[in-house]
């Protein structure tokens, strides 16, 4: 009975196992997960602060410019006071601000220099005042001049940028002086430039074809005519000689640049008037002292007076001076051909001494730097620069009045159109506080020295003036304020 049991249960079992065999498998459902989105966060929209550009008060925009004011100038001659006194009349007549300008002869560079020095930074200053660089550079030494910088790019009282172009560059740049970071302190009204005068028609008489352009050329030829007198010299005039030098240190300058020196180095700041180039230039010019072929000039004007009357072959001078030495020449009736040339030179191309004084503003109050600034902007334009150097002789310092200032002087065998041309060739003497003192030390020192005793040791007399230039130098420096 119980294997009967046990049997059945078997059976049941293996039922069981097909049946589950058979069975569909459960499925088992699939969850999907929810998508859970990311909130949008905004950036914040972050505003630019506004930035108001700082409102810059002209200082000038209540200022009323003075309405009189002097000028000191060193102008003689009738055509040159001729000339300032219609720029004058004409500004005061017509300028809209109602200034007066007062036009005073001071004396010569050196006269109002020494009338300048103790009246810096007074009331009893002029309001314009004419002087080379190197002169307004000694009375910026006490902060005594005012910068044209504060009005020269002005709206209303300023220059346009046409007007600042049509200068020459180097003339408009010459009265930046990087000593007193490039303060502006002149604007340029005239330029003149050192060059050769010579007898064209001695030279032909001689045998030359043409003027010297080496100093070998130029002694060769002044000795010739020391030997030869000139057929067409005013009789009774002095005895011929090729070359007469006038004591001025522009003309140690000029000869120092010819032979390629320098009158001062910028890099180290200091004076090189002992520079090899200076001991060749006026050992060769003691030379021609001590043959017989040069001699000084002993008066005033005395070079142009004997250049007229036939018997001075070359001097060397400003090209300012071509109107008078074309009076000289024209003096006794005798014209005889003349010209002007590039100094001698050693150096592959011409090396010319320019210069000129510019005029300047000294410090005194808004009002009459004002109208000083005026009456500078006014004698400086293309217009007035043009009439002042037809009249004056000078060099104009605006481009676009050069042509029309050298058609006026064609007469003068183009000599003025040939000392125009060499101006690319245009070096300038330092522009330094204490040059003024140099130069007189040069003069009195050196030049005279040098062609007194055609034995005088050269290099020993330049080694002493340019010991002594450096002192001067150094003295003047520290008083910069």
């Amino acid at each position: 009975m119980r294997r009967k049991l046990f049997g059945l249960l078997a059976i049941v079992m293996i039922a069981a196992m097909v049946l589950g065999a058979c069975a569909k498998p459960t499925e088992v459902p699939v969850v999907e997960e929810p998508v859970v989105e990311e909130p949008v966060v905004e950036e914040p929209v972050v505003e630019e602060p506004v930035v108001e550009e700082p409102v810059v008060e002209d200082p000038w925009a209540g200022v009323e410019p003075a309405k009189e004011i002097v000028w000191w100038h060193q102008h003689t001659g009738s055509a040159r006071e001729e000339s300032i006194a219609k720029i004058i009349s004409d500004f005061n007549s017509t300028n809209e601000y109602g200034i007066t300008v007062t036009a005073e002869y001071a004396g010569g560079y050196g006269d109002i220099f020494n009338k300048m020095l103790p009246i810096l930074n007074t009331p009893d200053v002029p309001d314009v005042v004419v002087g080379y660089q190197n002169q307004v550079a000694t009375y910026q030494l006490a902060d005594a001049m005012f910068d044209m910088n504060e009005l020269i790019n002005h709206p209303e009282y300023g220059l346009t940028q046409e007007e600042q172009d049509d200068f020459f560059p180097g003339f408009f740049a010459q009265d930046v002086l990087s000593l007193f970071d490039n303060q502006r302190l002149g604007l340029a009204p005239n330029r003149s430039m050192e060059v050769l005068y010579y007898n064209m028609d001695w030279l032909k008489e001689l045998g030359y074809d043409a003027p010297p352009t080496t100093p070998e050329e130029f002694r060769e030829m002044a000795c010739a005519a020391t030997a030869t007198p000139f057929s067409g010299a005013t009789e009774g005039a002095a005895s011929p000689v090729g070359y007469e030098l006038s004591i001025d240190t522009s003309r140690f300058a000029s000869w120092t640049f010819a032979f390629g020196g320098d009158m001062f180095d910028y890099e180290a700041n200091q004076f090189t008037l002992n520079s090899p180039a200076a001991v060749e230039a006026w050992t060769f010019l003691q030379g021609m002292f001590a043959d017989g072929c040069a001699r000084l000039v002993t008066e005033n004007y005395g070079d142009q007076t004997d250049f007229g009357n036939g018997t001075l072959l070359f001097t060397v001078g400003s090209s300012s001076g071509l109107p008078y030495y074309g009076d000289a020449v024209e003096a006794d009736g005798t014209p005889f051909e003349w010209s002007v040339g590039a100094i001698p030179h050693t150096t592959p191309d011409p090396v010319m001494n320019i210069y000129g004084a510019s005029v300047s503003i000294p410090k005194s109050t808004p009002e009459r730097e004002l109208a000083a600034w005026l009456f500078v902007k006014y004698y400086t334009s293309a217009e007035v620069n043009a009439a002042w150097a037809k009249a004056s002789g000078y060099f104009p310092v605006k481009a676009s009045v050069a042509d029309e200032v050298t058609a006026e002087f064609a007469g003068n065998k183009d000599a003025y159109g040939t000392a125009i041309s060499l101006l690319p060739y245009g070096v300038f003497e330092p522009p330094v506080p204490g040059y003024d003192f140099v130069r007189d030390n040069v003069v009195e020192v050196v030049m005279t020295s040098i062609v007194d005793d055609v034995t005088a040791d050269v290099k020993a007399l330049l080694d002493e003036a340019n010991a002594a230039a450096n002192v001067i130098l150094v003295e003047q420096l520290s008083q910069i304020q």
